[in-house]
């Protein structure tokens, strides 16, 4: 058990992936910045997914920054993140390239 969240262009094809073992609370963290606790079943996820919108990954991503990157842009900021932030981070920005070339991205929150 554990929280497999993949982020899929329209072809169907994994652009971007984040992991967390069933009993890291940081999955929570993605969950509530993409809004999509619904998503959330505990140990795992629901095995449902959605489509977000180019402007919906952009708000996670500055949410992000303001959380826990204290909005800073600088590479060596991004090396001071612990692991699942830097995971979560990468996440966003994978989707966010996606949605940008497409205008949209689908995420399966398993």
């Amino acid at each position: 058990m554990g929280h497999d969240i993949l982020g899929l262009n329209r072809a169907g094809d994994e652009i971007a992936y984040a992991r967390f073992s069933m009993g890291n609370y940081n999955a929570t963290i993605l969950y509530r910045l993409l809004d999509a606790h619904h998503f959330y079943a505990g140990v795992s996820g629901s095995g449902g997914s959605s489509t977000f919108s180019k402007q919906q990954i952009e708000k996670a991503l500055v949410a992000f920054h303001q959380l826990y990157n204290k909005g800073a842009s600088t590479h060596s900021s991004y090396d001071t993140l612990p692991w699942d932030l830097k995971q979560i981070l990468v996440f966003i920005k994978n989707c966010l390239v996606t949605a940008q070339r497409e205008g949209s991205v689908k995420v399966y929150f398993g």
